[in-house]
């Protein structure tokens, strides 16, 4: 896929699309055209047939240093149509569509990861820091709290007393601090860092792209259901994941996994994958006409 952008950056190989911030001489920080570019490339990806897993991440040895103050705020104050796009933007790439993305998302922390950079980095299903990457929630050192969806995802993330002590705060952290806190999944040495990321994108990319999407956006709905809500959610989802999962393979994978575990007795779920049953969409492998 060909991107013509100058804030966002594409790189494809083996299924995965890894998709940069690119602003470096700005430390990736986030300006409309940013914003409006970002939104874009990302629903493009979802429909993309080659790219089963985007990994987010930014140019030049940082994630994000948060929202340009100068054109995102400062630029905008007397021009209320256009704040009101831009704003927009920010909040549909960041939340609206990274939260429910139809495909896995990984976020890849290095360097500067401040203020606004929080939101799509809580919005992504994963992620995975260098353990010498800076966090820092610096809205209140310059006067305004952490805005958009920023404080919400970081209260619903991490201890309660640590969401209130760094956003209050502002003090900064390491990979080390946000992995403790739960801020992010893992934490490694800078150098293994895209290594780690490859291989978790690897596991994911075996599983039914059907019963990972229906799982991940089930974990996420239940935390805010009672148990019988959450229950007949949960049992609706199965059934989904039925019908949704037999167009992607000829069997569910729940069939699937469960005659290969049971009757091949060849794969361990709790340590691998079943192996996936194609699709079979040509005629004539299916034994017709030539």
């Amino acid at each position: 896929m060909e991107f013509d952008y100058e804030c966002v950056k594409l790189e494809q190989h083996d299924g995965i699309s890894w998709l940069y911030m690119h602003r470096p001489e700005k430390k990736n920080a986030m300006s409309p055209q940013l914003h409006y570019e970002m939104d874009e490339a990302l629903a493009r990806l979802e429909g993309d047939p080659e790219t089963k897993l985007v990994v987010l991440t930014g140019s030049g040895g940082n994630f994000s240093a948060g929202q340009d103050l100068g054109l995102f705020f400062r630029a905008l104050e007397d021009k209320p149509a256009e704040s009101k796009r831009a704003q927009e933007a920010a909040n549909r790439w960041r939340f609206e569509r990274l939260w429910n993305y139809d495909k896995p998302t990984i976020a890849m922390i290095h360097g500067f990861c401040v203020g606004g950079a929080f939101m799509q980095l809580l919005s992504t299903d994963f992620a995975i820091t260098a353990d010498n990457a800076t966090f820092s929630l610096s809205e209140v050192n310059w006067g305004i709290l952490p805005g958009a969806l920023v404080a919400k995802l970081v209260a619903d993330a991490c201890l309660p007393r640590r969401a209130l002590y760094y956003s209050c705060t502002g003090e900064a952290f390491d990979g080390h601090e946000a992995e403790k806190i739960g801020i992010v999944d893992k934490v490694v040495p800078e150098e293994d860092l895209v290594m780690e990321v490859e291989k978790l994108a690897k596991e994911l990319m075996k599983k039914s792209p059907a019963v990972l999407r229906a799982t991940k956006q089930a974990v996420r709905q239940v935390r805010t259901m009672d148990h019988s809500q959450a229950f007949d959610y949960l049992m609706e989802k199965n059934m989904s994941i039925r019908y949704h999962d037999k167009r992607f393979n000829m069997q569910s994978s729940y069939d699937t996994g469960l005659k290969q575990f049971l009757d091949e007795k060849s794969y361990k779920p709790v340590y691998e994958s079943f192996q996936a049953v194609p699709l079979i969409t040509d005629q004539r492998e299916e034994g017709g006409d030539d």
